[in-house]
Parts: C-alpha cells; structure tokens; sequence
C-alpha cells in the first residue's frame, strides 16, 4: 500500500500546478496523488501534458490516480466543465477522460454520484432529499450513464469507482456494481462520508473491501446536536473513525491499494463560511425513511461509536466542536481564518502520521517513493 492525498485538498494545488504539486507532494514524504479528474490534470486533456505528468510521476516514484467526474445527469449543470470536455456532449466528455487516463496508465477512475451543499443545514444539502426529483430517480440516471460508458472502460481495462460520497449508501453502490458489472465499476471508499448515512465505517468497509480500487483517507468529529449529529472534518486519529479496523480489512482484500488522504481544504484555497455546522438529522422520520438499508444492529453499533467518542470529548482528550471550530477558524467572528497554508500542512501530516503508526502496529506495509526509485 502507498499513502498519497487528494489533489484538491492539497494546499495551494490550483496555484502551483500538477507538476509542481508533484514535486510538494514528495517534500511532504507522501507517495501520491489522485486528482479527481483528468481535467485537473489538463484542463483540455493535452496528450502531451498528461505525458509530462505522467512521466514526473515515475521519476519521483509518485502512484497517480485520475477520475472523471460527477456522473448524476440531474446534477450535470452544476459541473459544466464535464460536458465543455465532450464540445456539449457529456458523454463524449466523459468518453475522453476515461480514453486520456488510459493513455497514461491511470486505469482506476473516480466518479461520484452527486453533490453537497454547505450552505444547507441538515438533509437539504445533500442531492440525497432533492424536492425536484427523487433519489431512486437520480440512482436509475447513474446506472443510465454508467451503462453508456461501460464499452469504454471496458476497452481500457479501466474501472470507474463510485465513491462512498455524502449522499449514497454503500448498499445502493454494491447494487450498481451488480448492475452495470464488476469488470467496470468498483469503489473510491471514503472513510469518513458513510457517517452522514448512519453507516458504521467498519461495516461499510466490510461490506465494500472486494470492489474497493480507491480512496479517501479522513476522520471525522460525531456528536449530539440540536437536530441530531454534528459532523465535522478531523485530523486521523482525532475522531470517530476505526482505523486500527479498518485498515487491515482493506490490506486483506487488496494489498496494493492507494490510501489517499483527503484533509480539510486550507481557507487560502477555499474560504469557508461561518459556523457551517453539517447536522446528520439521524432521529428525523423523513431521513431515516430515506435508508431503507440501514439495519437496527447497525444503527446500534454507529450509536455505540458515538456514545463511545462523547467519552472522550467530555474527558478533555478531543476538543468538541466549538472549541476545535475556534482554535482553526476563530468561531464565532471568522474575522481571522487561521486555517491556513501551515495550518493545513499541520493537518496533513498529523494524519499521515496516524495512518502509518496504524500500519506499522498492524503489520501493513506501506511502500515509500523514496523505496520505488532505489529499485528502479
């Protein structure tokens, strides 16, 4: 295994460039980068571009992972890059960036299944509760556009990865794996989202571990609220997330697997709005409607884990939400967003710490770019 981050989450990315993010990402000592799409990469899929990525890539010992995008049509609009790819044709769009990650060896692709909100409180912010369309509409339209695109990976001897993103179930992907195809489709497995759906994150691993081709690495802050559950983005280790668990369950199913750490994004790279509380409204009938899926002995278990995390928060060993919302952000004014450019490298390397402290109790053996060059 190999523990690389999220190009998006990676300070200052947009500004330095993949080939310089390349470079930041080595200084960092991580093994890797997954940029969310092709586009990120190039934003019009230059063959020769994608080439000098690629080719930094190998002489750093740096893995590379790629995807193409949002694949729910009834969130198209918002994303209108993916279909400016195809010249108005999105398919064609996505058909181009499955092709150029081929082509430079980047064969397990991200997609995920629709979009959150933060400006929302609660169910609203996830396209999960949309008012204009149903979620079972929403999940027929991604297996629609899964199907169009399945010759294409197919040909490639590429898999599209569904990721276990704020809105979707882990049951609801496996149903679309079995759907669409195994030989095409697999799993980006977010640590950390299947908390906003009441799923156990050791569950979800379980259930997940054979068709899990990517990641994202996170942690998360869990809590009573008014409402239901606060969630709120952690250094690894710092939350609610098992990894201790975890992790051997995915070095069983898949050995070569890249874990990549998906942080909180720096305000110099994205300003965040004040008091952005994201309430998981677990107790209210219409959300626990909307998870026919979800059992009693899970709900149980997720429930446990948090009784079990609320220990440690009165005991002074995490802070809780207000206070680590303060000392990074300064809640409640916001007038000084301290979460910066250090700040977030702080982060990153607090988590990275945690997951190969994990790995090296555990037995798991996390390859080094350093380890790769040597041998080459």
């Amino acid at each position: 295994m190999k523990l690389g981050i999220d190009s998006i989450k990676l300070p200052q990315s947009k500004t330095r460039g993949p080939l310089a993010s390349l470079d930041h990402v080595k200084e960092l000592g991580l093994a890797g980068i997954f940029f969310s799409t092709a586009l990120d990469m190039s934003p019009t899929l230059d063959p020769g571009a994608l080439r000098d990525i690629r080719a930094k890539a190998d002489d750093l010992g740096l893995y590379l992972e790629s995807g193409i995008g949002k694949i729910n049509p009834y969130c198209s609009a918002e994303e209108p890059a993916l279909r400016a790819a195809g010249g108005g044709d999105i398919i064609a769009g996505f058909t181009r960036m499955i092709e150029s990650s081929a082509a430079i060896g980047c064969l397990e692709l991200w997609v995920a299944p629709g979009n959150f909100k933060s400006e929302y409180r609660g169910r609203l912010a996830n396209d999960r509760f949309r008012t204009d369309v149903t979620w079972q509409d929403q999940l027929d339209g991604m297996e629609k556009v899964l199907r169009k695109l399945a010759p294409v990976a197919r040909a490639h001897g590429a898999h599209m990865n569904i990721e276990t993103h704020d809105e979707i179930t882990s049951f609801e992907i496996l149903r679309l794996i079995e759907k669409v195809g195994e030989d095409c489709v697999g799993v980006v497995f977010d640590t950390g989202n299947g908390l906003q759906r009441g799923e156990h994150p050791v569950f979800a691993a379980r259930r997940l571990a054979p068709y899990i081709r990517q990641t994202h690495i996170k942690d998360a802050y869990v809590g009573r609220a008014p409402g239901g559950l606060d969630f709120q983005t952690r250094p690894c280790g710092g939350g609610i997330v098992d990894f201790a668990t975890i992790l051997p369950i995915l070095a069983d199913a898949n050995p070569a697997l890249n874990l990549s750490l998906e942080v909180a994004q720096s305000v110099e790279d994205k300003p965040r709005r004040a008091n952005p509380r994201q309430c998981i409204e677990i107790d209210d009938p219409i959300w626990r409607a909307g998870h026919p899926d979800l059992t009693e002995d899970e709900l149980a278990a997720y429930m446990a884990m948090v009784d079990a995390y609320e220990v440690r928060v009165k005991s002074g060993a995490v802070p809780d939400w207000e206070a680590y919302e303060a000392s990074r952000y300064g809640y409640p004014t916001y007038e000084n967003q301290s979460y910066g450019f250090n700040a977030a490298i702080a982060f990153i390397q607090q988590s990275a710490d945690h997951i190969r402290s994990i790995c090296r109790d555990k037995g798991i053996a996390l390859a080094s770019p350093e380890a790769k060059q040597q041998a080459a």
